[in-house]
């Protein structure tokens, strides 16, 4: 995820370094799964999308949301997701995948239907 420091000792892939930035949900989505990546994204709407729905579920995605909640800066979102990082990490290993989770401000997880 962009904007995260080098110091919170994640291993970060970026969507562009390995999609064109206009690939299909279901394109990256399914790649994503096949790795075992966890998911971080700004798109609140993915839920929504049945192709993404869909990837997600048979995929077994496990995916981060980060609440814009305005237009912030991929710093500011970075934090909020650091803020998390312990309630991400446990959600990762607690529930089992495919799942939708939003990242709060505050860095609160809440488990999102979809």
């Amino acid at each position: 995820m962009a904007g995260v420091p080098r110091d919170a000792e994640l291993d970060v892939e970026i969507h562009d370094d390995h999609f064109a930035p206009d690939a299909k949900d279901e394109e990256w989505l399914s790649a994503v799964g096949r790795k075992q990546w966890i998911v971080i994204t700004r798109d609140e709407r993915i839920r929504y999308r049945a192709a993404a729905k869909q990837a997600i579920r048979r995929a077994k995605v496990r995916a981060f949301v980060l609440t814009a909640q305005g237009n912030l800066r991929a710093e500011m979102l970075a934090d909020n997701f650091l803020k998390g990082l312990t309630k991400v990490r446990r959600t990762i290993s607690e529930q089992n995948p495919p799942f939708i989770a939003r990242v709060s401000r505050s860095g609160e997880i809440i488990l999102l239907d979809f």
